[in-house]
């Protein structure tokens, strides 16, 4: 089973200076959000939920939808994420790990009463540019080798006979 990282979504945003930096609506800075989150549970493959309050919103229901490979929460009218937050880590099985981003005080003694793992907003957002970075890094490392890493450990002739074969030439 998959590591478990449950993000308060406008805690996130209220912590990340690029949101004031490149003056992004809430809109854009939830969508922003939410891409970076399925670049990182894709590359870390952990499993992702990012919940965004709804308790000042006209919502009157809680809508969870997928996105890529991650799940997005919108809580109901007069439920924080915080509360939201809580159940959801508490009716988690205790052997999963999970972590939760959040710099909220009060809901960090609550998910760690859980067993749960709490990071900083802050800090979570430093682990995103991090592996971002790295990822990055990685891929231009990649991008130098081979097309087909499997062409370098075969014969030259082996090599042209498959190219031959892709290309569909006839002799």
């Amino acid at each position: 089973m998959k590591p478990l990282l449950v993000v308060d979504g406008y805690n996130v945003i209220g912590a990340w200076s690029d949101v004031s930096k490149k003056e992004w609506s809430i809109d854009e800075a939830r969508d922003q959000l939410i891409h970076i989150l399925q670049d990182f549970s894709g590359y870390a493959d952990e499993e992702v939920v990012v919940v965004f309050d709804g308790w000042q919103s006209d919502r009157r229901i809680t809508t969870e939808e997928v996105q890529g490979n991650i799940r997005v929460v919108f809580t109901h009218h007069g439920e924080t994420a915080d509360s939201y937050i809580e159940r959801f880590v508490a009716q988690t099985p205790k052997y999963r790990h999970v972590r939760v981003a959040t710099s909220d005080g009060l809901e960090q003694s609550q998910v760690l009463s859980t067993g749960a793992v709490r990071m900083t907003s802050r800090e979570l957002l430093r682990e995103l540019r991090e592996l971002r970075s790295r990822g990055m890094s990685d891929h231009r490392q990649d991008a130098g080798m081979q097309r087909n890493p499997l062409e370098g450990r075969l014969p030259e002739d082996t090599v042209k006979e498959l190219e031959r074969l892709r290309r569909g030439i006839v002799q």
